[in-house]
């Protein structure tokens, strides 16, 4: 085989392996199966010989495999692509973990605020034995793959290769598999879009995913906290026993105080303010033309 046609092969080898869809496909693939197999054949076998009450186990495999996660996830993308895995930068991390937590739990409180003022929520009792470690945990597990997948890498590859607008489009649509949640409703689509909208502006602004994950974390945590449902789940606990009333375009209804019109238009707002710092600090993208 002549050196050209190796040249020519080991070209188009490249152009294979580092086509967007490529790498989003192996990132997810590999990194995944990484974090299955090590949660699921390592930790859980060790930890359940140790610890027999799975109350203390699971909070420990859930915080031990988010850093198999994250540590999959910089190994590959650092050795495949030879580059600095910007999006895991922790340069401001103490100040996106706490403002950005802060920021996602303060949403909800506002919004069950209003609620509170016009007469649709009413607090009932406080108390922690609802709740435990290990349905946070979950929820930082289930945050940390949405957010690690969808704005990490499949917003970060899309945006560079079709530019902002599009990437944020498409990511948007794929944030609607959120209307197979229990009891999703004709406004949890919408809820969706604007959820991937405002989610997709966090990362563009920062370019990391610690903004959107927290504000995800803090999001999800204030949900059961106040004691609403989260998603249409009813089962992740609640310190604050309360009680909500009133047409569900306000409470949210079975879903949770997440598919409330109030929080739609509180997504739409902070989506369109980090929309307009980006814009203004030139970090929108612009798609590349084709010549």
């Amino acid at each position: 085989m002549s050196q050209s046609i190796k040249s020519i092969m080991h070209q188009s080898l490249q152009k294979i392996l580092y086509f967007p869809i490529t790498k989003i496909i192996l990132g997810i693939a590999i990194c995944f199966s990484i974090f299955i197999v090590v949660q699921n054949f390592v930790l859980k076998p060790i930890l359940y010989s140790l610890v027999s009450n799975k109350n203390v186990a699971d909070p420990i495999i859930h915080l031990v495999s988010v850093f198999v996660l994250l540590f999959s996830y910089y190994f590959f993308f650092r050795l495949f692509e030879k580059r600095p895995v910007s999006e895991l930068s922790t340069k401001y991390f103490p100040k996106e973990i706490f403002g950005s937590f802060i920021f996602g739990f303060l949403s909800i409180a506002l919004s069950i605020f209003i609620l509170y003022l016009l007469g649709n929520y009413h607090f009932i009792s406080i108390s922690t034995e609802n709740y435990a470690v290990k349905l946070f945990t979950t929820l930082v597990v289930a945050a940390l793959i949405e957010d690690l997948f969808h704005r990490g890498l499949l917003l970060r590859e899309l945006e560079n290769w079709l530019g902002t607008h599009t990437a944020i489009v498409l990511v948007m649509l794929l944030e609607t598999i959120h209307i197979f949640n229990p009891n999703a409703n004709v406004l949890s689509f919408f809820v969706s879009l604007c959820w991937g909208f405002t989610m997709s502006m966090l990362f563009v602004y920062t370019k990391r995913i610690w903004l959107p994950f927290f504000f995800h974390l803090g999001w999800n945590f204030a949900q059961p906290f106040y004691g609403s449902n989260l998603t249409g789940l009813n089962n992740l606990g609640t310190i604050i026993q309360a009680k909500f009333e009133g047409p569900e375009l306000l409470t949210g209804g079975k879903v949770g105080i997440e598919n409330s019109i109030i929080n739609v238009i509180l997504l739409l707002s902070i989506g369109v303010y980090f929309y307009y710092r980006a814009r203004k600090e030139g970090k929108i993208i612009a798609r590349k033309t084709v010549h």
